[in-house]
């Protein structure tokens, strides 16, 4: 039974291997012009050698080609990529579309006669140099002002130990014109103060650079940083004058609270002032 097993495998791999002549012959002369000998191993390895050839071939014409998006799968990545950067396009067209209403509202009103001068919620463009020779110390109190610390110099009473806050020579700017509605409170983690107001420019307190302009919990909200280390922080911003990186000067425009439609609606700024870390209260060093 063995024996018949290994002459019948020997049979097969004989037959395999056996090769076939394949001749074309001139019919007039009979002549044998071309001839071929394969055997059934050949033709098998041609055949699995051309099949794997093709798939190569397709594969790399569908990757390369745009038949791709017509695998099932395939489409659904680069659909939702493309709807992702759709999104965020619209998102910035529709904003630069609402500063483009809100301006072609306010001249439609000037030129219908509905807004007065002295009721014109425009955008604050005054802007205060602090090199101004106005704002400066004048002689007489730079005087009394040696003369004091002179006369002081030895009086432990008037030594702090703690760290004051460098505010010579600088002048702050009321951010907006408003009603306090909320007060500086530490112990309640309420760092700033809240001013309500409607259809105001919200001006740079000092003069800085934008170091953060994006969308907060109720808005947008801006953040300059000043010279000294202080850190002002414009929170619930209807709309932004203003990227990051920009320079501004002190009364200068950056944003607005409540504009176009709802220019009359009642809004809330939160105003923050920050130095060196730490949070201070506005209403020490700005007249609201």
């Amino acid at each position: 039974m063995a024996k018949r097993k290994d002459k019948n495998r020997h049979s097969f791999w004989k037959r395999l291997h056996f090769k076939y002549r394949l001749s074309i012959l001139n019919e007039n002369t009979l002549e044998e012009v071309w001839k071929l000998r394969v055997s059934m191993f050949h033709g098998i390895m041609l055949y699995v050698t051309s099949f794997f050839i093709l798939m190569v071939l397709a594969s790399v014409i569908i990757i390369t080609t745009p038949i791709r998006n017509y695998l099932p799968g395939y489409l659904d990545s680069e659909i939702r990529e493309q709807a992702i950067r759709a999104a965020i396009q619209v998102d910035s067209l529709e904003r630069q579309q609402s500063y483009q209403l809100a301006y072609l509202d306010n001249i439609k009103d000037i030129f219908a006669g509905k807004v007065q001068p002295d009721s014109e919620n425009k955008v604050d463009t005054v802007t205060i140099s602090e090199t101004d020779k106005s704002l400066q110390s004048t002689d007489r109190e730079k005087k009394y002002r040696s003369e004091y610390e002179e006369a002081e110099k030895y009086n432990l009473s008037t030594i702090s130990t703690s760290d004051a806050t460098p505010t010579e020579g600088v002048t702050f700017f009321r951010p907006v014109k408003g009603i306090i509605a909320g007060k500086f409170n530490l112990p309640s983690r309420n760092y700033g103060v809240q001013i309500v107001t409607a259809g105001e420019s919200v001006v740079a307190t000092l003069e800085g650079s934008v170091v953060f302009a994006g969308y907060a919990d109720n808005g947008y909200m801006l953040q300059l940083q000043h010279k000294n280390g202080f850190i002002s922080v414009y929170k619930g911003v209807s709309m932004v004058l203003k990227k990051t990186g920009d320079k501004v000067r002190t009364g200068e425009a950056i944003g607005m609270v409540g504009s176009g439609k709802d220019s009359s609606e009642k809004k809330t700024l939160q105003f923050e002032l920050w130095y060196k870390g730490n949070p201070i209260n506005p209403e020490l060093y700005i007249s609201f």
